[in-house]
């Protein structure tokens, strides 16, 4: 039996972990992204703004979530991804992607997401809807 037909209400989704966040992962993610605010790569700059250090993009967190569900469900599969940063992700944090089938409507799976850091901080909650006709195409 596949996953596609025993994916239901409660099934939780293998965790997707990462390395720490460094220093180098928050440079080339300004430069690839063109987000250079000085908060993610000046640690002058993050101090003065009264944080303790740089911290890392709300969007490389969510592009992390987003690796997570394409490896979860494959591209073609995902119908709607949104989510809503909770708090930062201080460089060096380890962020962990988690998500939960919250139910099963009508061929399309509600999965609820988060990124948690190895300290148990949530820094992002949000949700997705996946196609199971999808997902039968691709096993």
């Amino acid at each position: 039996m596949s996953a596609v037909r025993t994916l239901e209400a409660g099934t939780e989704l293998p965790p997707l972990s990462l390395s720490p966040i460094s220093r180098t992962t928050l440079a080339l993610y300004a430069g690839a992204s063109g987000d250079h605010n000085p908060m993610h790569i000046d640690i002058d700059a993050a101090r003065d703004a009264g944080h303790p250090d740089v911290f890392a993009h709300g969007m490389l967190s969510m592009a992390y979530l987003g690796r997570a569900l394409t490896g979860w469900f494959g591209q073609a599969a995902i119908r709607r991804f949104g989510a809503r940063f909770v708090s930062v992700t201080p460089v060096h944090g380890t962020p962990t992607c988690t998500g939960t089938v919250a139910d099963v409507t009508d061929g399309v799976a509600r999965v609820e997401l988060t990124v948690t850091l190895d300290d148990g901080a949530v820094t992002l909650r949000g949700s997705a809807l996946v196609s199971l006709d999808a997902l039968e195409e691709r096993a």
